[in-house]
């Protein structure tokens, strides 16, 4: 359908199609990204000597960043590029001219397709009323210019929608004017060509090879729980990886599977991997032996898991599953990490019963929580494995759902597009022992429900027409796309609902709500929204 086409077509440019760089037999040697430059993108780029050229060598972006930069070149200029070009093209300029991870470690949400991350950029007038009014702040913090190239930019932007002047928060004031001599010098100076932070990736940045090894992995499937297991990367060469993914969730279910990855830069890792015949994309950023990013689906983004691992070269305790205990409760147990050797120290009040099963990468254990035991947030070891927390908790005093604003489309119904579900967790927070202080205690299991937002949604039957809520997984799916002729108007399948999770516990009842806009289709879907 077109819109999985245009998610393959662009996403795929760089996270898919970037998997399979020996995938084609060639009659010639493919052309290098330096006989590339010099031959398709000279024309109207001007060569500066030193392997600069006009525009192109005076920014620099993510490997997202440069495959939408040459994609619009192609669509925009039919600049003449093959698929195995493009990547060149891509692998070539994100090296050389790619973000730092400090510089991108605020607005990777953008990148791993958490679309539903409410910004915080429209603090800052410069960007949120300029730039964050169209597409996300992140896109436009990703990426570091010239203050001539920030220029060319805004000149750009007029001259491809020269309406845009027209718009909201453009027609009441000396828009291009204010863009010129105002937005454009406080983007050169936010997001720079130069900045220490990339002169000191640049020294730093390690080699693909070193990244070759096997991860222990946890993450949090929305939907569907906690997993954890184990990750090889055999590296092939180029920059690239073969992967293989020996995990299982905390019921039981596997989740296995192996597919291919690439490095960009050092630190930016792209994969596709086949888990269960659905191909799942990884988003993630490898630093100080450490990997963290996202998981998603490749055809349905919004479905996905949180990703954290380390490569097993020192002692490291990477998580807890559950991440809590209750006082005066017997409970099991699983530690993640690397190297774990030893008895497990979990603070004042844990008695470790039996450990169950161990070995290097995962122990299981049975525990006994004192009904005095502290509450709170402490941290935890296995011998000489530390590195993440367990919450002790007396009580749940809140819950929060998770994200509290959502927003899911309908689709579907002979529609070219897919619908995009609404999905949720519980998260359970309770008080220190002061009895004031909140703390986080988890994700917990809870009954989920929807009801309208306000008035007008519930005049409109918004709960009947927009979509069934799982009442066991916080998953939502939305309803059909069309016009509905049982609705005023033949209005489609939209609403406004309210989000509810209750998590009972000792005969008391506690709800958290949210709210979730059930949209129409999305039909543009860049790689960096």
């Amino acid at each position: 359908m077109k819109t999985r086409l245009l998610r393959q077509g662009l996403m795929g440019g760089l996270l898919g199609l970037s998997l399979l760089l020996h995938g084609t037999a060639q009659a010639a040697d493919p052309a290098s990204a330096e006989e590339l430059l010099a031959t398709r993108c000279v024309a109207c780029h001007q060569a500066e000597g030193g392997d600069k050229y006009s525009r192109i060598s005076h920014q620099r972006k993510t490997p997202e960043g440069w495959l939408m930069t040459i994609a619009r070149m192609q669509t925009a200029h039919d600049v003449p590029l093959t698929d195995e070009e493009r990547r060149t093209l891509v692998k070539y300029l994100a090296d050389r001219q790619g973000m730092a991870p400090s510089e991108t470690a605020d607005y990777r949400y953008a990148l791993e397709r958490r679309l539903n991350q409410q910004e915080t950029l429209m603090e800052d007038p410069q960007l949120g009323e300029m730039c964050v009014r169209c597409h996300s702040g992140g896109r436009v913090a990703m990426q570091g210019r010239t203050e001539q190239e920030w220029h060319h930019l805004v000149n750009f932007h007029l001259g491809h929608w020269p309406a845009l002047e027209y718009q909201a928060l453009s027609r009441d004031r000396d828009w291009l004017n204010i863009a010129l001599n105002e937005t454009v010098p406080h983007l050169a100076k936010r997001f720079p060509l130069e900045s220490e932070a990339w002169f000191q990736w640049m020294e730093q940045r390690p080699s693909a090879e070193s990244l070759a090894s096997r991860w222990v992995f946890r993450g949090h499937y929305t939907g569907k729980g906690e997993v954890a297991g184990s990750m090889t990367a055999n590296y092939v060469g180029d920059d690239s990886f073969e992967i293989k993914l020996d995990g299982r969730y905390a019921n039981g279910e596997p989740f296995t599977g192996s597919g291919t990855a690439l490095l960009h830069n050092g630190h930016e890792w792209r994969a596709n991997v086949d888990i269960d015949g659905t191909i799942l994309r990884q988003v993630f950023s490898v630093v100080d032996n450490e990997m963290t990013g996202r998981m998603f689906e490749r055809d349905r983004d919004e479905r996905g898991l949180d990703f954290h691992a380390v490569a097993e070269t020192a002692p490291t305790l990477l998580a807890v599953q559950p991440g809590y205990v209750k006082v005066g409760q017997e409970q099991e147990l699983t530690l993640i990490g690397s190297g774990l050797n030893g008895t497990p120290q979990l603070g004042a009040g844990i008695e470790v019963l039996k450990v169950l099963d161990s070995s290097a990468d995962r122990m299981r254990v049975q525990v006994r929580v004192a009904a005095d035991a502290p509450v709170g947030v402490r941290e935890v070891a296995v011998g000489e494995a530390n590195g993440t927390t367990l919450a002790v908790y007396r009580q749940i005093s809140e819950v929060r759902v998770v994200p509290d604003y959502a927003v899911a489309r309908i689709g579907g119904n002979g529609s070219p597009t897919e619908k995009v579900e609404g999905r949720f967790d519980a998260e359970a927070w309770g008080l220190s022992e002061d009895g004031k202080t909140p703390y986080r205690i988890g994700f917990v299991p809870a009954t989920w429900s929807v009801e309208p937002f306000d008035e007008e949604a519930e005049q409109l039957e918004d709960v009947k027409f927009a979509g069934v809520m799982d009442r066991e997984t916080g998953v939502f799916i939305p309803g059909d796309a069309g016009p509905n002729p049982q609705r005023p108007m033949m209005a489609n399948n939209v609403g406004n609902l309210k989000v509810l999770a209750t998590v009972e516990e000792d005969g008391q009842a506690v709800t958290g709500e949210g709210q979730m806009i059930v949209g129409v289709q999305r039909w543009v879907i860049p790689p960096i929204p």
